[in-house]
């Protein structure tokens, strides 16, 4: 039976991705730092396990690994946080405290799990990035920062493990109603504004972002690796498409008369 352990998995994206791990077959490791969230999450999926760890504690992450009692096959870092604000007004706490889960956090996972991966010679790494990390963001703080980050590390990552049989992507979600933008939503006005906005005429589910992931870390897969999917239902290239554009220079050619 194939295994992962999802991070950040006690609630919102990590949960829906755990789901629909279980759903595909895989034994799944809920790790999360709030016990009690993993736990319920593990129980009501059933065939998972709940692990207590932070990513930012080496000691922690290796202990959930022992706990989980195999390599896992599928290693996903979802565990991500967001102090909004300001740049000139942002503490640097909160600069750091971001910096610290998102993007070191990443790393000392993947790190963990990947010195496992290359023992056996396979393994698949996913990391969750964003829009954000792509098309940057007022008043988001280290966010947008940390995730283009965690973008150019999963190409060292995959540089790096892949002549050990590794394969490192990564899945950046756009403008996802769940998780850490559920108190965006809530407010049906900018629900509304924002789905006007998006190509394809709706907000992301979780799982959606799940969905790419099992694609990601299936067989159709195999030879994708070092990539950042954008699951954002086409609204990060639809930037030009918000802007106003004189009608008369919609029709057909360039609006000159015909020669001869």
């Amino acid at each position: 039976m194939r295994s992962a352990v999802v991070t950040g998995a006690g609630q919102g994206i990590g949960a829906a991705i755990a789901s629909a791990l279980v759903d595909e077959g895989y034994r799944v490791g809920v790790l999360d730092v709030d016990a009690k969230a993993a736990s319920r999450v593990a129980t009501r999926l059933g065939n998972a396990v709940a692990l207590h760890a932070s990513v930012t504690d080496p000691v922690s992450v290796e202990a959930a690994l022992d706990a989980f009692e195999q390599t896992p096959d599928l290693w996903v870092n979802n565990a991500g946080i967001v102090r909004f604000g300001a740049l000139v007004e942002l503490s640097l706490d909160d600069w750091r405290m971001v910096v610290d889960v998102n993007l070191t956090g990443c790393f000392v996972a993947s790190r963990a799990a990947a010195t496992r991966m290359l023992v056996r010679g396979s393994g698949c790494i996913i990391n969750v990035t964003s829009m954000n990390g792509i098309a940057p963001g007022p008043n988001a703080g280290a966010y947008g920062s940390t995730k283009a980050a965690v973008a150019l590390l999963t190409q060292q990552m995959a540089l790096e493990w892949g002549p050990g049989g590794l394969r490192v992507n990564a899945v950046a979600p756009g403008l996802i109603d769940g998780g850490m933008s559920e108190a965006i939503y809530a407010d049906a006005v900018i629900r509304k504004a924002r789905e006007s906005k998006v190509p394809l005429g709706r907000l992301g589910r979780p799982e959606d972002v799940a969905q790419a992931i099992v694609f990601l870390a299936s067989d159709a897969a195999a030879y994708v690796t070092g990539q950042n999917l954008l699951v954002d239902g086409g609204v990060t290239m639809g930037i030009i498409a918000q802007l106003p554009r004189p009608k008369a220079v919609d029709g057909a050619g360039d609006g000159s008369k015909p020669e001869g």
